[in-house]
């Protein structure tokens, strides 16, 4: 009789217990509390500024409208939490602009992105994402941006504009002035301080991303069914891009996997546009823009485990300078070359074709690309980047 007496004892105490720590296990998980302020106080007019000094975080219960543009000010800070969807009202007067010294934290995860959508599903029926830093550039020590008309450039590498995760733009791409469109990403001078990785652009009607210079090294990226370039860099651009995959509309709408180049009037400005590229997949169409890669206008670049699939030509080189960094010095390693006519093309900055020396590019019958040759790379699967 004791012996059971202190049996019922024991496991009176170890449910007690038991039940104590699961409250206050399920007491730390909670959601916080998220007080709006600013900006964030009318989740259906979402606009404005983000002040200097201010930090505004959203809620990721909510949904918020954008009605108009949101300006990130030097000093101030913009916080979106993971699962959060903005939701923009079309128009060009739509899209999200980090001024120098602001800065945005958009931190989702593989099975929560933070979503920036339309409220139609039609290529460029809003804005986009443009992010001004202080990092070099090859226009000048700073310029104006031709996307939100902000100053961009400077001489910090290390500058930092935030940190981009897990985030997925879609329907972006609205005209800004004139034939000026947005992209759905736009890295202005961005400095290799700021963290940009897993970012889906998705079904915009102009570039799916696209950096101005600067220092930023950029990973997991994903550019699907946009319909201009899926990649682009100009202004001096000296960073990495680990891990991309782009794939073109089943109607071949698009234009290239990746468009580079230095500087449009002067091709040999410095600092000039030198990018690392590794582990990049491209699958084109069987109609429109010819080329997987198109290298321009004096950059230089170093290309390394590249999968490109049904393109007319692999890797387009063209303009003196740029012939001249790749023709025989194996800065293309690692290729495989799927349903592709021409492998690599060179021309002069005259137009004339250029004879490719043997050791210009390497190929690799089991190269990966993004991760699986031709399919989706195992990094984009969860839902996050739409594949």
């Amino acid at each position: 009789m004791k012996r059971n007496y202190l049996k019922l004892i024991a496991a009176a105490l170890f449910i007690s217990t038991t039940f104590t720590i699961y409250s206050c296990s399920k007491d730390d998980d909670e959601t916080p509390t998220i007080t709006p302020v600013g900006i964030a106080v009318d989740t259906n007019n979402f606009k404005g500024e983000v002040p200097n000094g201010q930090t505004v975080t959203l809620d990721p219960t909510k949904v918020y409208k954008l009605t108009g543009s949101i300006i990130i000010k030097n000093g101030g800070k913009l916080i979106i939490p993971a699962g959060t969807r903005i939701v923009a009202i079309s128009g060009a007067s739509c899209y999200v602009t980090v001024e120098q010294g602001g800065q945005l934290f958009a931190n989702g995860t593989s099975g929560s992105p933070v979503l920036f959508t339309s409220s139609t599903t039609t290529p460029g029926s809003w804005g986009g994402i443009v992010i001004c830093g202080k990092a070099p550039i090859n226009t000048g020590t700073t310029a104006t941006s031709e996307l939100g008309n902000a100053t961009y450039g400077g001489t910090l590498a290390t500058d930092n504009s935030g940190s981009l995760s897990y985030v997925r733009i879609e329907y972006a791409g609205a005209v800004f002035t004139g034939t000026t469109e947005f992209n759905g990403l736009s890295l202005f001078g961005v400095g290799n301080g700021t963290v940009v990785n897993n970012i889906a652009a998705v079904n915009g009607s102009d570039d799916g991303i696209q950096i101005y210079g600067g220092t930023v090294n950029v990973s997991n990226i994903v550019s699907l069914g946009n319909e201009d370039d899926a990649f682009e860099w100009t202004d001096g651009w000296n960073g990495t891009a680990t891990g991309i995959y782009t794939k073109r509309r089943a109607n071949g709408t698009g234009n290239t996997g990746i468009k580079g180049s230095n500087n449009a009037t002067n091709p040999d400005a410095t600092p000039r546009s030198n990018p690392t590229i590794k582990n990049v997949t491209f699958i084109g169409g069987t109609t429109g823009e010819a080329d997987a890669i198109k290298l321009k206008l004096g950059t230089y670049a170093v290309l390394d485990n590249l999968v490109v699939s049904n393109w007319t030509t692999g890797v387009n080189i063209e303009s003196d300078a740029s012939v001249a960094n790749f023709n025989g010095h194996k800065k293309i390693t690692g290729a495989l070359f799927n349903t592709t006519t021409t492998k690599v093309s060179l021309k002069s900055t005259a137009g004339a074709t250029v004879p490719i020396v043997d050791t210009t590019f390497v190929e690799k019958s089991d190269a990966t690309g993004a991760g699986n040759g031709i399919l989706t790379p195992t990094w984009a699967t969860g839902g996050w980047s739409s594949l």
